[in-house]
């Protein structure tokens, strides 16, 4: 586990830093140290639900003048140094090479489609003004990826980003859900120095080096099902399965009484939707007194659940982390989402140690989620991000780039 502070500067020119400060503006300002005065394009903040946001809101505007923050609540922290149980993550996008906008999205969970993907449309135009395209700059043909930080309590994020994917037409998506920890009280979001809740942040990238985004998780689906014969898709709850309490009908399946249900037995045995010939996640978020099971993603009626069960969560992760260190050529720095629930799991499995080490390798920074997002899709128990490479894109001015000392 991470202890204290950190900071480390990454080939690229990304500072990563963080800090288990108990206080909101002391961390700030402890983070404000570390990175110094370095020219920065944007700042992405992820901070324990236990922080005053307002403070920290104020701390950051004061501690970086002129540059934009974004940012959410956390359920933990991901920083190179391994985990980090409480406090505030920092990534601070340099000037040079990166160019970066964003914007917020408010009361999603009444979200009008169309106005969204107009907003969402009218930040993407912002990265190509026509006398950098008419010039021939490399920096109107750089690589773009999307991160979208969304309140993970607002219950909404399967229509937030099919709707930001929609409109960003091929940019690659991906992000994760803003939590508490496991309060499931209140999520709350940061941007343009003011503090958001029932919303999300979209922050569009564009930079001339190598990335690659990705999705990894570790379960393989049984040969065990499960029809959803009565929920509240609106509420994410699932009152029966198989036309039995949902509760009861899982409980069994996975052989245990329904009273000894927990979060652990949750994390170890999530359920499966397949979508066009893939498995996606549908974690539990937790049981409910009158039997029935409260999920982190929607789950309608009609729709078939398969129970999963786990594979090696150190070596399928260790696999794809490989995967894009091949692909790019190198990985310099990975921005991470990862499901809150995987955390336990590792727990529970007794291999944390594990994944933190292939994290420190790969240069892994982010936080834990209440739900992950890729592409166009609204996932579960999955780890999700984007890979920063070491060297430039193909077409990026300079061939070569010097290693920056950590």
């Amino acid at each position: 586990m991470a202890q204290g502070s950190g900071v480390r500067r990454h080939l690229c020119g990304i500072w990563t830093a963080w800090t288990d400060a108990a206080e909101a503006a002391e961390a700030a300002a402890e983070i404000a140290r570390a990175v110094g005065a370095s020219a920065l394009s944007q700042i992405v903040a992820f901070f324990s639900a236990d922080y005053d946001a307002e403070i920290l809101a104020r701390a950051l505007e004061t501690r970086f003048p002129g540059v934009p923050v974004a940012g959410c609540s956390m359920s933990g922290g991901i920083v190179p140094a391994g985990g980090l149980d409480r406090g505030l993550v920092v990534i601070a996008f340099p000037a040079e090479r990166f160019r970066i906008v964003s914007t917020v999205l408010d009361a999603i969970d009444h979200l009008d489609v169309e106005r969204t993907a107009s907003a969402v449309r009218a930040l993407r135009r912002t990265l190509d003004p026509l006398d950098r395209c008419r010039e021939g700059d490399a920096a109107a043909t750089g690589h773009r990826f999307a991160l979208s930080l969304i309140d993970g309590l607002a219950n909404a994020e399967e229509t937030v980003v099919s709707a930001i994917a929609w409109a960003l037409d091929g940019i690659p998506i991906v992000g994760g859900s803003a939590g508490d920890d496991l309060r499931f009280r209140d999520a709350v979001m940061l941007h343009g120095g003011q503090i958001h809740r029932k919303a999300a942040v979209l922050v569009l990238v564009e930079t001339d080096f190598s990335v690659e985004i990705f999705k990894s998780d570790n379960f393989e689906p049984t040969r065990t099902k499960f029809v959803v014969t009565a929920s509240d898709g609106e509420r994410r709850t699932v009152h029966e399965l198989n036309a039995e309490p949902a509760a009861r009908e899982y409980a069994m399946a996975i052989g245990l009484d329904p009273e000894n249900l927990s979060p652990m037995s949750f994390a170890a045995y999530p359920l499966a939707v397949k979508v066009g010939g893939e498995y996606f996640c549908r974690s539990i978020r937790r049981m409910n007194e009158d039997g029935s099971l409260s999920f982190f993603c929607a789950v309608d009626e009609g729709v078939v659940l398969t129970l999963a069960e786990p594979r090696d969560i150190v070596a399928s992760t260790r696999a794809e982390l490989a995967r894009l260190d091949a692909v790019l050529g190198g990985v310099d720095l990975i921005i991470g989402f990862e499901c809150v629930l995987r955390r336990l799991d590792a727990e529970s499995r007794q291999v944390r140690h594990g994944i933190a080490d292939l994290y420190r390798r790969y240069n892994v920074v982010g936080f834990e989620t209440f739900g992950e997002q890729y592409r166009a899709m609204h996932l579960n128990q999955t780890f999700t991000g984007i890979a920063i490479g070491k060297t430039l894109a193909a077409g990026a001015p300079g061939a070569v780039i010097a290693p920056v000392a950590s």
